[in-house]
Order: structure tokens, then sequence, then C-alpha cells
């Protein structure tokens, strides 16, 4: 590499590198997160509406609701449906707005208590933000239970066109 051709710039983000990963310990995220988080954010999860291949599921992680499904985490967790301004996209009660539904009992990526986990902590696209980083693992099955908590409508509020 010739010296001249290097830019100030490789330089100023050279010089920025080096004592955020040395004040680090020379960790590399994944592995600061993973011993923060421990088994509650793996790199991927198996869904029940997956299609396995040969009838063989590819090995995934497993995500286990720590905080379970009483009625004090519930309210927990609707406590934090309200102040992280969900009903502002979700609708009040979670009935539906700009966003899509969640008290139908319809999951357009699964269900599944680990499946509603991963959307909310790693949000989805085109819109869903991921919470993960603010509520850390806690908060996000908090409103899991909320959801799984919410009495699904004995009349569905959209017709099927088939």
């Amino acid at each position: 590499m010739d010296l001249r051709t290097v830019s100030w710039r490789n330089v100023v983000l050279c010089g920025a590198l080096v004592p955020a990963v040395t004040a680090c310990g020379g960790s590399t995220p994944s592995a600061s997160n993973s011993a923060k988080l421990g088994n509650l954010t793996p790199a991927g999860i198996q869904y029940e509406a997956h299609i396995a291949a040969g009838g063989r599921p590819p090995v995934g992680g497993v995500l286990v609701n720590s905080q379970g499904h009483e009625a004090a985490v519930a309210k927990a967790g609707e406590s934090l449906f309200v102040a992280m301004n969900c009903d502002g996209c979700h609708g009040g009660g979670g009935a539906g707005w700009i966003a899509p539904s969640l008290a139908d009992g319809r999951w357009r990526y699964g269900g599944a208590d680990q499946e509603i986990f991963s959307s909310i902590f790693y949000g989805r696209p085109k819109g869903m933000p991921a919470f993960g980083g603010v509520l850390g693992p806690e908060g996000v099955w908090n409103l899991v239970a909320y959801l799984k908590s919410m009495p699904i409508p004995p009349n569905e509020p959209t017709e099927s066109w088939e």
C-alpha cells in the first residue's frame, strides 16, 4: 500500500477504532452481548410455521419465557405497552391502527412466545423497530405476557376473500 494514497479519513477512523476496541478489552460485540444476555438471544430460533426439508429442522436456539404468564407480569407488560407508545401504531389495547392488530390472534411472524419475543426484541422490516436494546429481555417478556393475556375477540374484524 502506498502511504501517499491513505486519506486523512482513514487515519481518523483508525484512530477512533483503536481506543474503542482497547476499551472493550478486545472482545467482539457479539461476545459481550452473549455474555450479558446469556442464552436469551440466540442467533436464530425455530418457528412453528417453518417447513423443514426432509422433516428435519436445523438446530436453532431455544428461547424460554423467563417471566411467565402471571397476571402481574401481564400488567407490567400493559404498562410498558403504553409507556413505549406501542399503542401509537398498534392502537389502544393492541386492536390495530397503522400497524397490525395484536389482539386478534393472527400473527404474521408466528404467535408462539419466542416468535413474539423475536419480533419485539429484533424488530421487523418495514416499520417495527427493535426494542430489545431499550427494554432488555425482561421487558420484552413482559410485553409477550401482556399480548398473550388479551382475549381473542369472538368475531374477526376483517373479512376473508376466499
